[in-house]
Order: C-alpha cells, then sequence, then structure tokens
C-alpha cells in the first residue's frame, strides 16, 4: 500500500474496525449463552461452567493475537484507529461544532442493551467526542475524562467495594498485572478492560454513580443511526 492511497487505507481502516468488531462480539456472545442457561438446573450449569471456561480462553487467545495483529497493521500501514477521531475538550467551537452535529441522532444512555450494536460518539457533562470505533475505546476516554475532572476520588475506587468482585477481582488498580486485560488510564492506575458492551456499560454506571453524575450525563451515539441518517433519501 502506497502511503497516499485513500482507497487502500480506507480499506484497511475497515479491516482493523471489523476485527475489533469480532474481539467485541465474541464477548457479547459469551453473556448471551451465560444468560441463556437455565441456572436452576445444575447439570445445565455445570456444563455452561465448563464451556465458558473453555471459552474464555480460547477467546482470551484470539484477544490477544488480533491486539498484535492490528498494532502491527497499524504500525506499517500508518493507518491509526484513533486518526478521525474529534474532541472538544480542549476548544469551545469544536465541542459546539461536535455537540451539533452528534445531537442530529438518537441519544443512548445506560440503561440501554448494547449487545452487538457499535458506538461513535458520546457527550458526557457537555464535553463530546466523535469518531470512536469501539466500546472499549469508549470506555478509555470517559474514564479519563473522569479522571482528569478528580484523580483522587478515582484513585479510591481502586478499594471500592462496588468495584471488587465477589472473587476478589478488581475494576480499577494500580498493578496490572493484577487484572486480566488491563487498560492504562493513568500512570499506576488501569481499568479491567476484558469486558462486553453492557459490562462496560455496567462499570460506567458505577463509575458516574461514584463521580456524584448522573447516568444520563453520558449520551451514546450508536453507528447503527448514523449509518441511518445518511441513507439516500434519508433527512
Amino acid at each position: 500500500m502506497t502511503p497516499h492511497d485513500p482507497s487502500a487505507a480506507a480499506r484497511t481502516r475497515s479491516i482493523l474496525e471489523d476485527l475489533e468488531a469480532v474481539r467485541e462480539n465474541l464477548l457479547a456472545l459469551s453473556d448471551d449463552i451465560w444468560l441463556s442457561i437455565d441456572h436452576n438446573d445444575p447439570q445445565a450449569l455445570e456444563a455452561g461452567v465448563e464451556f465458558k471456561r473453555k471459552y474464555n480462553a480460547k477467546v482470551g487467545e484470539f484477544h490477544a493475537m488480533a491486539g498484535e495483529l492490528s498494532s502491527l497493521v497499524q504500525q506499517y500501514t500508518s493507518v491509526r484507529l484513533e486518526a478521525a477521531e474529534q474532541s472538544g475538550s480542549s476548544d469551545r467551537d469544536t465541542n459546539a461544532r461536535i455537540i451539533a452535529d452528534l445531537n442530529r441522532e438518537d441519544a443512548h444512555h445506560l440503561q440501554e442493551d448494547f449487545t452487538y450494536k457499535r458506538p461513535h460518539g458520546f457527550i458526557l457533562c457537555g464535553q463530546a467526542t466523535t469518531g470512536i470505533t469501539t466500546w472499549q475505546r469508549l470506555y478509555e476516554l470517559v474514564l479519563k475524562q473522569l479522571w482528569r475532572r478528580d484523580a483522587a476520588r478515582f484513585r479510591q475506587l481502586c478499594d471500592h467495594p462496588d468495584f471488587i468482585s465477589n472473587r476478589g477481582h478488581h475494576t480499577f488498580c494500580p498493578d496490572p498485572q493484577h487484572l486480566r486485560q488491563s487498560l492504562q488510564i493513568a500512570d499506576e492506575l488501569f481499568a479491567e478492560s476484558n469486558l462486553s458492551a453492557n459490562s462496560i456499560r455496567d462499570v460506567l454506571r458505577r463509575v458516574l454513580d461514584a463521580f456524584a453524575i448522573t447516568s444520563n450525563d453520558l449520551s451514546i451515539f450508536l453507528r447503527q443511526d448514523r449509518d441511518a441518517a445518511r441513507e439516500p433519501g434519508r433527512v
């Protein structure tokens, strides 16, 4: 691919986006299957646990390989998934323009089911970002915005019981080795990122509550709505 071949760059970006979508859909499928199991049937539950154990191991291997492949392609081709992102964090006029563009679509909130849906933008407390491609990227950017808002409060979440599972797994931690799949939010602060779209939704709902921010202060905009608005004949 030549450096100035826009069609090749667009194809590469589309492939990278599809790869990320597969990674996230595999996590969503795991949620679907788990919810479909009759948890009152001991045999069904035992079979489901065994399936989940094997499935999670294979998905973990795929995630690692897909992440390495994506990084390799992005490095070689200079095609970046984040290249299309726009944020209004540092410019009031840009922020107003992004908000106006996003508000032409339906806003979604953290009470909804996001299974097999993909985001492309969000507005949190009046600050807008667009051009994102994955739930994990949305998760990262929202958490980083909250970190900038109040780093001391965010650090407290590492040991807050609402962010520690019954098995002792932390959602936030200063040491990435203690997480299954870590996402760096700041120096010495990492987030668990082996999460489906709905799991990210649930974590963000708890984080916003910890920051005394209502869930309706985070509006999420979906790619399917944007694409539908761009169909010929649609106004």
